[in-house]
């Protein structure tokens, strides 16, 4: 699908850190799912969502925790028994557990985030057994001293604290909340049936209360009308999610986000056709200038038809104000993510993907179009008609006429658009591009897709700047073996500071790919093996999820 093209402002980011930028991390494959209770697993904003309640369930039990755990430490005197002592300890230990949970969670401590669930399991279960010796504690105190200790309290608090701040589907929600019923109804009655004390006083006086029944009832009532606050809860979120519709076209999920807009998958209500679709981003709704560029960049795009381009199916606005734009689903993986997760590319590959950005950027230089915006993130290596490597150029948000017949405050003084990593010099520099600009960002591809990183780094955008107007990059082939050499001086040809020194235009760019010496070695059946065997599984599944349209 297409992603989301980042601005570089520089007034705001110029001066500051780019460790993903200039250092990218590895990609972390992770196909994104539905919501909680879809039957699809636990999905990324869910899990999300499940740290970020976790953490404040961690501190609202912590701090409630810790305030009985200072006044019993001020009562320490009174404790005089093993198992109060025991209760003590526990308490001190099950707060320390929750603060720490709380803590680390607010440091998005990586381990805790990955495994929520575990975390759940922690912080609720630790709980759930402290209570369990604290009520069985209170009950045999309050039977040597002739009352019963009420122990069902707790038990509805920690019930109602899951339920409301734990997002889950109803039927999870009632066996957890169960177990908790059932626990605090088992200390109960285990007390009853091996204290002596407790027996003879609530059998001597049938008047005291709470007695067997009314705690059972208690607990279950408690138990039953959280599950349901729970599945009302998750059926009005579902609705909600549901509702979330732009025309004929119903909004399943979020696949990425950037400076621009959003991107979420959708599906036609009467075709059933899956599709990708782009929206602006709802704080940038005021902005003209966001909405004048997203506007042009529909427009643009769907000018163009070539099938190295992305397509554009569809655009409107929605009952809010809200501009959006329908585009293909794509199979398949950014260049950017294929290189990180498998390393560079064969020369063969790198050209055989090359040649076709070329043949898309041809149509739109054609059309006195320039992307501006050429980078890895941005061309797509899909499947489409039962054909693999197919490139997919993506994201027409930066594009600008060469002929300035429309509003030349849309690309105002002080702003460098696009990714400083693939941005040409005269770009860098603050001067008008032109599309030699894109072949010096194609270029710019090129080398990373030989040589697993851009030609230029720095730890911030100020300094890739500066290094792509004046500086030489390394040739490919001192950083990886196996680069030919007449493929290399096409790539360093690209990547020239003088833009008149470079391909005259991407027509002889392409012609030159497809002349070299690895032009023709790389073919549809070698990429259908190389995609048999490689790649991410969540994103081929979501893929066939997506083609299958069994995404619900």
């Amino acid at each position: 699908m297409a992603t989301v093209s980042e601005s570089i402002h520089i007034a705001q980011t110029l001066d500051g850190p780019v460790e993903q930028v200039a250092q990218p991390k590895a990609v972390v494959c992770a196909a994104p799912q539905l919501v909680a209770g879809s039957g699809l697993g636990l999905s990324a904003e869910t899990e999300s969502l499940l740290a970020e309640r976790l953490r404040a369930a961690g501190l609202i039990i912590f701090v409630a925790l810790g305030a009985f755990l200072v006044r019993r430490i001020f009562e320490i005197g009174s404790i005089d028994t093993r198992l109060e002592w025991v209760a003590f300890v526990l308490h001190a230990v099950v707060t320390a557990i929750c603060g720490t949970i709380g803590l680390r969670l607010c440091m998005n401590c990586s381990k805790m985030v990955t495994h929520v669930r575990l975390t759940e399991l922690l912080l609720f279960g630790s709980t759930a057994v402290y209570f369990v010796v604290l009520g069985y504690t209170f009950l045999l105190h309050g039977a040597r001293n002739g009352f019963i200790a009420p122990i069902s309290p707790m038990w509805i608090i920690l019930i109602f604290t899951y339920s409301l701040l734990i997002p889950n589907s109803w039927q999870r929600a009632a066996v957890v909340n169960s177990c908790f019923a059932a626990m605090g109804f088992g200390t109960w009655l285990y007390v009853y049936q091996t204290c002596p004390f407790f027996q003879a006083m609530t059998a001597g006086n049938p008047e005291i209360r709470p007695g067997t029944v009314e705690v059972a009832l208690i607990l279950s009532i408690a138990a039953t009308a959280a599950t349901w606050g729970v599945y009302t809860i998750g059926r009005l979120r579902r609705q909600a999610f549901e509702a979330r519709q732009l025309g004929q076209y119903r909004l399943k999920r979020l696949l990425g986000s950037g400076g621009m807009g959003e991107v979420y998958l959708a599906e036609h209500m009467m075709l059933k056709r899956p599709c990708a679709i782009k929206l602006i981003r709802p704080e940038k709704a005021g902005d003209q200038l966001a909405i004048e560029r997203f506007e042009r960049e529909v427009q643009l795009t769907a000018k163009l038809t070539h099938w190295n381009t992305v397509e554009i199916f569809d655009y409107g606005h929605a009952a809010d104000g809200t501009f959006y734009y329908v585009m293909e689903y794509l199979p398949g993986l950014t260049m950017e993510q294929v290189v990180k997760m498998h390393g560079p590319m064969p020369a063969s590959r790198a050209a055989f993907l090359l040649s076709q950005v070329c043949d898309a950027l041809v149509e739109a230089h054609g059309e006195s179009l320039v992307h501006r915006d050429v980078k890895p993130a941005n061309i797509f290596v899909a499947h489409r008609g039962g054909v693999s490597d197919v490139a997919k150029l993506l994201d027409f948000g930066l594009v600008k006429p060469m002929t300035q017949n429309d509003n030349l405050d849309l690309t105002r003084d002080g702003t460098v658009t696009g990714s400083p990593l693939y941005l040409s010099p005269e770009q860098a520099l603050g001067d008008t591009p032109d599309h030699r600009s894109d072949i010096y960002s194609l270029g710019a591809v090129a080398y990373f897709l030989l040589t697993g990183q851009p030609p230029f780094e720095g730890s911030t955008p100020m300094k890739i700047l500066l290094a792509q107007a004046n500086e030489q990059p390394i040739p490919p082939s001192e950083l990886v073996d196996d680069v030919p050499a007449d493929l290399e001086e096409i790539v360093l040809r690209c990547l020239q500071k003088d833009r008149n020194n470079r391909f005259a235009d991407v027509q002889e760019l392409g012609d030159a790919i497809r002349q070299c010496s690895a032009g023709d070695l790389w073919d549809r059946n070698q990429a259908k093996r190389w995609w048999k065997s490689n790649g991410c599984p969540d994103k081929k599944k979501l893929d066939d999820d997506v083609l299958n349209l069994v995404c619900v």
